[in-house]
């Protein structure tokens, strides 16, 4: 049995930690054993590893990264739990990994670089340069990761590795189902719903492009839902409220299971200056669903533009409006995007393949 230890930050609602829950689902338990420790635990995802039977433990927070009294207890639970493998990913959950690796004297370290660095500090930059050098592989979940690794951090080829994020096959609703829901929303059956989701960070996720760009279509049959709670909600809400948006513009906080709002969108856009790999493009694509993004992290991977999606300028509204116009205007054209991107999705982004590229590293470090 190979116990395996992950070591990430938050367990909230983010796309590192629905990776791992898409993991524990499905992982080889006949020859795996995990377990994971993390900053903090709340909400939906932390009671789903509760039922799973996953081992969490909260250390708490990190104001820096050398928290002595973190590390004790991380060291304290390595001892217990004697991992043959510890996962890091999140600079906290690099900075544990490193801790592990070192004074937990535990076999196998990966890193896993998760975030869009293009703006990362020098400093921070230093310091992963070191992390890199004492682990044992560093993963990166998209190419334009890969680039940062090998080029900036100067981390070796043969110690990177692409291992891009899964997901599982989302259920789909009925039409009845669907239905339903637009009644509720107050959507008409003609309507064309744009939609988007993620955290209400309004400076990395720029939801008031998409705002604004729904302003300048001025096509009252032209509906779009907002999917995510955040510190910028409010601000949002007053945006679309100054704007006379109100009943064109719906804000449903944050869903446990958006897939059924995924089911009602006609468009999927993802105005987001920064993703490191751009988890709910990829969502959308398992909907069918042509993705209007900035080229920008992963999503330059994950969307191919003119053939699953489009791509616009980032901070630019004016060009959302106009590739949200295209599409609005041309459903065939939604729908060969939407069946393109599916095909794509299916092919590159299911947590069957990650679950195997996965457990084929974690053995191949052991050599077994």
């Amino acid at each position: 049995m190979i116990r395996v230890l992950h070591c990430i930050e938050t367990i909230s609602s983010g796309g590192v930690e629905q990776v791992r829950l898409q993991y524990a689902k499905c992982f080889n338990s006949d020859e795996f054993q995990l377990a994971i420790v993390c900053t903090q635990a709340k909400g939906y995802i932390f009671t789903a590893f509760q039922d799973l039977n996953i081992k969490v433990v909260p250390l708490g927070t990190f104001d820096h990264p050398f928290e002595l009294k973190i590390y004790r207890k991380l060291l304290e639970f390595i001892r217990e739990y004697n991992p043959h493998i510890i996962h890091g990913a999140v600079f906290e959950g690099m900075s544990m990994a490193v801790i592990g690796k070192i004074f937990g004297r535990v076999p196998v370290a990966i890193l896993e670089e998760t975030s869009d660095p293009q703006f990362r500090s020098r400093k921070a930059n230093l310091l992963l340069k070191l992390y890199a050098m004492i682990a044992d592989v560093v993963l990166g979940i998209s190419p334009e990761v890969m680039l940062y690794l090998n080029h900036k951090i100067k981390v070796s080829d043969n110690k990177t590795l692409l291992m891009p994020n899964g997901l599982a096959i989302p259920p789909f609703s009925t039409l009845n189902e669907l239905s339903n829901l637009r009644i509720r929303l107050g959507i008409a059956p003609d309507d064309i719903v744009i939609g988007s989701v993620g955290r209400m960070h309004n400076e990395i996720k720029r939801f008031s492009d998409l705002i604004d760009a729904i302003d300048l279509l001025s096509v009252p049959s032209v509906k779009c839902i907002l999917i995510g709670d955040g510190p910028d909600l409010n601000k949002l809400k007053g945006q679309v409220s100054s704007l006379g948006l109100n009943g064109r513009i719906l804000f449903l906080g944050y869903q446990s299971n958006p897939h059924p709002f995924y089911g009602i969108m006609d468009i999927f856009c993802i105005p987001s200056v920064q993703e490191g790999f751009g988890l709910v493009a990829v969502e959308a694509m398992f909907h069918k669903l042509p993705v209007i993004a900035c080229r920008v992290g992963g999503l330059k991977d994950i969307v191919e533009g003119g053939i699953t999606g489009c791509f616009v300028k980032p901070k630019n509204p004016l060009a959302l409006a106009e590739k949200v116009k295209l599409l609005v205007q041309n459903p065939e054209l939604r729908y060969e995007m939407g069946l393109a991107g599916y095909k794509k999705a299916i092919q590159s982004y299911t947590i069957d393949i990650y679950k195997e590229k996965l457990e084929m590293l974690y053995k191949t470090l052991l050599g077994k």
